[in-house]
């Protein structure tokens, strides 16, 4: 459940984005900041996903706001995956998944050496990578190629987004019976 409110910002991105690109980044900032100043506080560390949202947002608000407004929705979704992709793999290749992060707040400490906690956030860090990969491919086609138009794109990246956050809460739902908790 964790990691479902981590992706919170990106989510509120996505939907507020077709209104307005500013108003969601900054909104999506805030979230990101919140979330990752709350997880900070609590642990004295910062998540992987909270500092990358805060960092990605941050920088697209920014520079959407003051140096290229009108930038288009396409490449402001495709530089965001874009690091989300290089987020996820480069927390695999450290072997390090961002996913084990919220995860490991979910079980005891005793748990998180575990095979099976560590095949568990593997598999789901990669279906991360795998769906911001897709949501990226979407958007490079939109802007590159002309082959799909951007609503297209838009609404397979949200179709895509959704299949990830379903199979993740199914995850959570699956490593908690595993370790003998009660799921939601």
């Amino acid at each position: 459940m964790a990691l479902l409110i981590g992706f919170a910002p990106f989510v509120v991105f996505c939907v507020l984005a077709r209104l307005s690109l500013n108003l969601a980044l900054w909104i999506a900032f805030a979230m990101s900041f919140s979330l990752g100043i709350r997880s900070f506080v609590e642990t004295g560390v910062f998540r992987l996903l909270d500092a990358a949202g805060m960092v990605l947002f941050g920088i697209l608000a920014l520079y959407a706001g003051f140096i290229q407004r009108g930038i288009e929705l396409s490449w402001v979704s495709m530089v965001l995956e874009a690091g989300l992709l290089g987020i996820a793999v480069w927390s695999l290749w450290a072997r390090r998944p961002f996913t084990s992060e919220y995860a490991g707040e979910q079980i005891s400490p005793e748990q998180w050496d575990t095979p099976q906690f560590a095949r568990a956030n593997v598999r789901l860090t990669s279906v991360w990578a795998a769906a911001f990969a897709a949501m990226m491919a979407g958007d490079a086609q939109t802007l590159f190629l002309h082959t799909i138009a951007p609503n297209k794109a838009a609404a397979m990246g949200l179709a895509v987004m959704a299949a990830a956050l379903i199979y993740t809460w199914q995850s959570g739902v699956q490593i908690d019976k595993r370790f003998g908790k009660t799921p939601y």
